[in-house]
């Protein structure tokens, strides 16, 4: 349901289906370079925005397709091809038409290490929470690429365009999850201050072992064998989480052939329980929950052996229907977990571009549908595991015969997420 782009109102009723993931990422069609004998490859389909809303639909066939939300400026340049293909997806896309410019595109080129290099070839489109229909910006979640200071401000943006919409039943929105992916220029040891100040503001930040290390002042690698070392992103984890206790959010960090890395806080969540006031009758009628008068010698005098403290505390513990309230503590351990790359042989590893804001758009929509942490970032997990398997997108298709399911590169995602979860011992 790839729509042209319309005007802002205050109903959320505009779509069919509710947005659970929106990626503030731009569109950006990519030529790639490869070192020889590999031929480049040109008007491939790519941007932050294009792979982490693949990595959101890879887990939402039609209708649930209608549920992923992302912006596509289209220049004079836009070639018809890439259009069509989009418009397979069946997604809430909000293609605008901008015939006075060209698209932005982008050079990607890669060394010996895979380590990749990026610039623009045409002016680029930033994004803002300006840029947000209502539908958008009712979403569930929201993925932004950005600088830290950046993230602040479009979070701010973004609660403030919401606090004025409602359900279509006329009730509040639910408080929205923020993914933050760092841009790499900006995770710099001068940033760590900006980065830190930015927590409190989302829930998730996920940056890549590079990325993270770089607001540390590392390298991220082993010295030894120059691999990526594990050691380093959990004692960074650990250093960021210590900077910042009493906040909530979660660290995802994505380490390429090595999996990704979670961590979380632990804490202590009060759940409320109701108990049967001392004094009611538990009759049934108008006076069976009258709320009890407090003993006034009580009140005034020392605590005895046999004082009621219940009776004591009942004006400050009962409720209107004159029960009292008890709370009773949750221990929430937190996180401390590797999840594995799905692909394990690098052999099944054509073209990594895009297999992080994949990872990403798997994550967030898991998030969005109540999923856990862990089994989130077992869904980006197979997420990037399709984007990384050829270059540019995987290939949608259909099963032949039988249940017709949907496929990508000609595998049933279902299938291979439950395999995976049966590897990681998930329930």
């Amino acid at each position: 349901m790839d729509t042209q782009h319309r005007p802002k109102s205050k109903s959320m009723d505009d779509t069919s289906h509710a947005i659970d993931f929106v990626t503030l990422g731009m569109f950006i069609i990519d030529d790639i370079e490869y070192l020889p004998p590999t031929p480049p490859v040109k008007d491939i389909l790519g941007g932050a925005g294009t792979y982490s809303a693949l990595g959101a639909r890879l887990f939402s066939p039609p209708p649930l397709s209608s549920s992923v939300g992302w912006i596509i400026d289209k220049g004079s340049d836009f070639p018809p091809a890439l259009e069509e293909l989009v418009s397979t997806w069946q997604t809430s896309a909000l293609i605008r038409s901008t015939p006075e410019r060209l698209t932005t595109r982008g050079w990607n080129g890669y060394d010996e290490h895979q380590n990749r290099a990026f610039r623009y070839l045409t002016p680029k489109k930033r994004l803002t929470a300006e840029d947000l229909t209502v539908p958008l910006l009712s979403a569930r979640s929201f993925h932004l690429i950005c600088s830290p200071n950046r993230c602040r401000e479009l979070v701010l943006e973004i609660k403030a365009r919401r606090s004025g919409l409602s359900t279509p039943d006329g009730g509040n929105l639910p408080k929205p999850i923020f993914i933050w992916e760092p841009v790499p220029d900006l995770c710099t040891p001068d940033e760590l201050l900006n980065c830190t100040n930015t927590l409190p503001q989302i829930d998730i930040i996920s940056p890549n072992h590079a990325e993270l290390a770089g607001f540390m002042g590392d390298s991220g690698l082993d010295p030894d064998t120059g691999e990526i070392s594990t050691k380093a992103v959990e004692r960074a984890c650990e250093q960021l989480l210590g900077s910042m206790p009493l906040q909530s959010f979660a660290i995802v960090v994505r380490a390429g052939e090595k999996g990704c890395f979670l961590a979380r806080n632990g804490g202590r969540k009060r759940h409320s329980t109701k108990a049967p006031h001392p004094k009611s009758t538990g009759g049934g009628n108008s006076h069976s929950h009258r709320t009890a008068k407090k003993p006034s010698a009580l009140l005034h005098g020392g605590l005895r052996p046999d004082t009621d403290m219940e009776a004591l505390f009942a004006g400050l513990l009962q409720d209107p229907e004159g029960t009292i309230a008890r709370e009773e503590i949750e221990v929430d351990p937190g996180v401390e977990r590797w999840i594995p790359a799905y692909h394990g042989d690098a052999s099944r590893v054509v073209d990594p571009t895009g297999g992080g804001n994949t990872f990403l758009g798997g994550l967030a929509v898991a998030l969005a549908r109540g999923k856990s942490l862990e089994e989130a970032a077992a869904w980006g997990s197979v997420a990037a595991s399709f984007a990384i398997e050829q270059v540019g997108v995987p290939v949608l298709g259909r099963e032949e015969g039988g249940r017709g399911r949907e496929t990508w590169n000609g595998v049933v995602v279902e299938e291979r997420f439950e395999e995976f979860k049966t590897r990681l011992a998930f329930s």
